[in-house]
C-alpha cells in the first residue's frame, strides 16, 4: 500500500470482548468478528484495529499480555484469527492489531522468572529497585496509587505505570528490544496489516528520582524514545506494506511531528488525547464537568495546523475503549431527535478534518453511554479504583456515580448493539457487563433500515474521503474561533475550498454576515439549515470553486 492509500483509509475499532459473541458465554469472541465482517464492508471502513487478543489474566482487559505469541482463548485460537485475517482480505479490508510492549502481565514468563532470583537474567527485563526509605521515587501510577509495588521474594520494588498486574519493561536492555522485536515480526510474518501500539510513548525512562507532580516528566516521550521507536522502524515493519499508530499519552506536537514526519523513520501516525480533556476540572479527570467548546476547538486547531505544517500525521477521533461515547460527552442523547442531530455533526466535524479517521464500534450507529446506575454495574479497574478514591475523599454515593457515569471507560465498553433482539443481539448468554437499556431503538439493524439513520452518515463520510482528496491533503484554515456556538473550519486544495459550518450546542446559532451570504454545491448537511440561522447541532459543508 502507498502512502497515499493508507492516508485516505479509515480505521474502525473493535473491542473484541463487547462485539459479537457466537459461543453464549457472554463474552465476544473472533468468530464473531467474521461474522460481522459483511456489514464492516458495507460501511465502507479500510482497516480494523483489535484491542489486544493475546492471552491475557484480563485485568486490564487484555492490556496485561501473558503470553505475545498465543491467542486468549476466550476470544478463539490462532485459526479462528487466521480466518479473520483472510476472510477480511478477501473483502479487501486490513487487520491492525494493538500490541502493549511498554509493559507486560506479571503472569508473563520473563517476570516470573525476573522475580526468582535478583541474579535471573531477566532481572533487568524490568525495574527493581531497593529502597530502605519505602518506594524509590514518589511517583504515582495512572490507574491510582504507588507506581511502585514490593516484591517479597526478592525484597525489592519493581514499577508499574499502569495497574500492579502490569510491570513496566526495560527497553535499555537491548535484549528486551531484541525479543520484542522478534514478536513484531511474529505477526507481521503471520499477515497482518499494521500496529497500534499503547502508549508507546512511555518506554524510555529517565532518572529515578522524586517529582513535583506523579513522575511524568521521567518517562513522557523520554529521552531515547525516538531511538528505540527509529530502531524497532528498522527491525520489523519498516519499508513494509504496513500502516502503525502511536498511542501517546501527554505529548507535544513537536514530538508527535517527528514520531510521523516519514524521513524520520518512525511512525506514520499518533494518537493525542489533548482534545478529551476539556471536561476536565484543573487537569482532573475524575470530576463531573460540563465540556468546553472554546478549548476544543482551540486544541483540535493547534493540532491540526501544528502537526501538518511540520509535515506529520495525525489520528482523529472521538472515542475508543478507553473514553466516553461522544453523543453523550459533546452532544446530547436526552431524546432521540437531538440524539440523532449531535451524533452526525459530532461525525461531520471530525471527518472533515485532516488525518486518519478513526471509528470506534457502535459510534456510527450514535450509541450512548449506558448510565449505570450501580457500583455493581462497572467492570474497569481504573474506574473501581476511582470509585474507592472518591468515597475515601468524601464524595457521596450519588457524586461517585455521577463522576463514572460521565468519565468511566465502562462506558464505551458495553456490548455492541446489533439488534432489539434480547441483550441487543450481542449473545445468547449473559453479558459480561450490561447492555444499554436504550438497545431497542438504537441498534444496527434499525439504522440499516433507516436511510436517514446516523450509520449512513458515517458511510457518506467515508465514501467523501475515499473520493475527494481536499480531505486528505487539503490545507486547514480555522475560521470564527472565538463564536460561542459554532464550529466552523475552511479545507483548501487545488483551486477549491470547503468551508464545514457545525452548531455544537443545543440553541440556535445566528450565522455571520459572510456566512450566510456563502454559496457553493453542498457537500453534506444535517439538520435546518437557512441563510440566517442553524437549528442545533444543525451542521453543513459548502464546496467552492476559486480558480
Amino acid at each position: 500500500m502507498t502512502q497515499q492509500d493508507w492516508r485516505k483509509s479509515v480505521v474502525y475499532q473493535i473491542y473484541p470482548k463487547s462485539f459479537n459473541d457466537t459461543t453464549g458465554n457472554g463474552e465476544g469472541d473472533i468468530r464473531g468478528i467474521i461474522n460481522k465482517l459483511d456489514y464492516l464492508n458495507f460501511l465502507g471502513v479500510d482497516y480494523l484495529w483489535l484491542t489486544p487478543i493475546y492471552d491475557s489474566p484480563m485485568n486490564d482487559n487484555g492490556y496485561d499480555i501473558r503470553d505475545y505469541y498465543q491467542i486468549n482463548a476466550q476470544f478463539g485460537n490462532e485459526s479462528d484469527l487466521r480466518e479473520l485475517v483472510d476472510e477480511a482480505h478477501a473483502r479487501g479490508l486490513k487487520i491492525m492489531l494493538d500490541i502493549v510492549i511498554n509493559h507486560t502481565s506479571t503472569e508473563h514468563a520473563w517476570f516470573e522468572a525476573a522475580r526468582q532470583s535478583k541474579e535471573s537474567p531477566y532481572r533487568d527485563y524490568y525495574f527493581f529497585k531497593s529502597s530502605e526509605q519505602g518506594s524509590p521515587t514518589n511517583w504515582e501510577s495512572k490507574f491510582g496509587g504507588n507506581a511502585w509495588q514490593y516484591d517479597a521474594q526478592t525484597a525489592e520494588y519493581y514499577l508499574h505505570l499502569f495497574d500492579v498486574t502490569q510491570a513496566d519493561l526495560n527497553w535499555d536492555n537491548p535484549k528486551v528490544r531484541e525479543a520484542l522485536y522478534k514478536v513484531i515480526n511474529h505477526w507481521i510474518d503471520f499477515g497482518v496489516d499494521g500496529f497500534r501500539f499503547d502508549v508507546i510513548n512511555l518506554i524510555s525512562k529517565g532518572d529515578f528520582v522524586d517529582s513535583e507532580d506523579i513522575g511524568k516528566e521521567f518517562y513522557t516521550d523520554g529521552p531515547r524514545v525516538h531511538e528505540y521507536i527509529h530502531e524497532m522502524n528498522r527491525a520489523t515493519f519498516g519499508g513494509k506494506d504496513l500502516m502503525t499508530v502511536g498511542e501517546m499519552s501527554s505529548t507535544t506536537i513537536d514530538h508527535c511531528i517527528n514520531y510521523t514526519k516519514p524521513e524520520r523513520h518512525e511512525l506514520n501516525s499518533v494518537f493525542n488525547f489533548h482534545h478529551l480533556k476539556v471536561d476536565y476540572k484543573d487537569g482532573e479527570k475524575w470530576t463531573n464537568e460540563k465540556f468546553d467548546l472554546q478549548q476544543l476547538k482551540t486544541i483540535l486547531m493547534e493540532w491540526q495546523t501544528g502537526i501538518y505544517k511540520g509535515g506529520g500525521w495525525n489520528a482523529i477521533f472521538w472515542c475508543n475503549h478507553d473514553q466516553p461515547r461522544v453523543v453523550s460527552r459533546f452532544g446530547k442523547d436526552i431524546d432521540e431527535e437531538t440524539r440523532q442531530q449531535s451524533a452526525k455533526t459530532l461525525a461531520i466535524v471530525l471527518h472533515l478534518l485532516q488525518g486518519t479517521p478513526y471509528i470506534y464500534q457502535g459510534e456510527e450507529i450514535g450509541m450512548t453511554d449506558p448510565h449505570f446506575t450501580s457500583i455493581n454495574q462497572y467492570r474497569d479497574v481504573e474506574s473501581l479504583n476511582a470509585y474507592q478514591t472518591l468515597k475515601s475523599k468524601g464524595y457521596s454515593e450519588a457524586e461517585v456515580l455521577a463522576i463514572l457515569g460521565q468519565k468511566s471507560r465502562d462506558n464505551s465498553r458495553t456490548p455492541m448493539q446489533w439488534s432489539a433482539d434480547k441483550h441487543a443481539g450481542f449473545t445468547t448468554g449473559t453479558p459480561w457487563i450490561d447492555v444499554a437499556s436504550n438497545y431497542e431503538t438504537i441498534n444496527v439493524e434499525a439504522a440499516m433500515a433507516d436511510p436517514d439513520s446516523i450509520l449512513y452518515t458515517y458511510k457518506h463520510l467515508i465514501e467523501l474521503r475515499h473520493t475527494h482528496d481536499i480531505i486528505t491533503y487539503g490545507n486547514i484554515v480555522p475560521r470564527y474561533m472565538e463564536h460561542p456556538q459554532l464550529f466552523v473550519y475552511e479545507r483548501h486544495y487545488k483551486g477549491e475550498i470547503w468551508t464545514v459550518v457545525a452548531n455544537m450546542t443545543d440553541t440556535v446559532a445566528y450565522l455571520p454576515e459572510d456566512l450566510a451570504a456563502l454559496s457553493g454545491d453542498t457537500i453534506i448537511q444535517n439538520g435546518s439549515v437557512t441563510e440566517e440561522y442553524l437549528e442545533p447541532y444543525a451542521s453543513y459543508v459548502i464546496s467552492v470553486e476559486v480558480n
